[in-house]
């Protein structure tokens, strides 16, 4: 066998998925899938640093700590419940927690939180960690990284296929049949506007469905103020996050109108989402057979409704389709970049990223 873990705490921050993957015959193999919410504190610290960006040294560095901890528990419970030896698996690849991304400031740097020393010593089990950096040396946004996954294992020689994440952000793959070829970028906002909104309106984590915002109408003038947003004009290659999309920016937006009512606003941000997707793909001339969507937001209904309005030519369909469940597709791919630094295998795809080259990625911390 040739087992690998991955595991991921998206911009959501609802949780951490952690996925055990038999990558034997060049195939992806699930053998086992554990989830874990964060802890009531670590969360409430997060949420307090990703929506103000201001914290203080100790308090980054406990939070650094924590969420190294609550990972290899995670892996520790995963293990457990497949019922297979720590010695057996060759390395863990953590994303880690991103609380700031900024690859096209005057010094591009990014920040994920999760000290792989840490993981590495609770779990026992080569952890590798810190994978946007060497993309980003190599002058590109360091992200999004998985649609190298998505191109080396759902592609297909039969559609003209799209892979799109709707985590926090919404990302896009369109695999081709050459490597050199994969266009990758993040589109804009996903979930995170939209889960922002109705926490800060209702106190709910998500809007399960899209339920909410389907019961409401899209505010035309606060649609397109939104889409004058600078990010959406920039061709790709390209990767954003919370540190623009945010509820500060919203209100910017909000503060224009003399008047509205909070559903009608949950309505317009997943209608951003959708408009912002197809107007990708519409500027790129890439079409499509299908669009498989990944990631939280492929439970959104009326989401994917509206996406199939705005590319009605298009099938819209969900990884499950394929064979690979949407909540594991960006954990998956991290027990495969994982693979891929321990056997010295290049991880990024400059046509993506906009690097100068292919190159490895990820630190690697030895359990012993």
């Amino acid at each position: 066998m040739n087992l690998h873990i991955g595991i991921m705490s998206g911009t959501s921050m609802d949780g951490i998925d952690a996925v055990l993957v038999d990558f034997s015959e060049g195939k992806v193999n699930v053998l086992q899938k554990h989830s874990e919410d964060f802890p009531i504190n670590l969360k409430e610290k997060l949420d307090q640093l990703v929506r103000t960006f201001q914290t203080d040294l100790l308090t980054l560095g406990e939070i650094d700590h924590q969420l190294a901890l609550c990972y290899a528990e995670t892996v520790n419970n995963l293990i457990n419940k497949a019922g297979v030896h720590h010695s057996q698996i060759k390395a863990i690849g953590c994303h880690g927690q991103t609380v700031f991304h900024s690859p096209l400031s005057k010094y591009p740097f990014t920040m994920q939180l999760g000290d792989g020393n840490l993981i590495a010593a609770k779990t026992k089990i080569t952890t590798v960690t810190d994978f946007r950096r060497m993309d980003m040396a190599l002058g590109g946004n360091g992200a999004p990284l998985a649609p190298a996954f998505h191109q080396a294992f759902l592609n297909s020689n039969e559609e003209k296929r799209g892979i799109l994440n709707l985590g926090g952000i919404a990302n896009l793959t369109i695999t081709t049949d050459q490597e050199t070829n994969v266009v990758g970028f993040d589109s804009g906002p996903a979930n995170c506007l939209m889960d922002s909104w109705i926490y800060k309106i209702k106190n709910e984590k998500f809007d399960k469905g899209g339920d909410w915002a389907k019961s409401g109408k899209i505010i035309p003038d606060l649609l397109d103020s939104m889409l004058k947003e600078e990010y959406f004009q920039k061709p790709a290659p390209k990767s954003t996050g919370r540190e623009l999309f945010n509820l500060n920016w919203l209100n910017n937006h909000l503060k224009l109108l003399p008047t509205y009512q909070n559903v009608d606003v949950q309505s317009t941000l997943l209608e951003l989402t959708a408009v912002t997707v197809s107007n990708s793909l519409i500027k790129l001339n890439h079409k499509l057979d299908a669009i498989y969507t990944c990631g939280g937001g492929a439970y959104n209904d009326y989401l994917l409704e509206r996406l199939q309005y705005h590319l009605p030519k298009v099938k819209i369909s969900t990884t499950d389709e394929l064979g690979v469940s949407v909540q594991l597709v960006e954990s998956i791919a991290f027990a495969w970049l994982a693979m891929q630094r321990i056997n010295k295998q290049a991880g990024n795809l400059p046509s993506v990223t906009g690097a100068s080259q292919n190159t490895l990625l990820g630190a690697i911390y030895e359990s012993k």
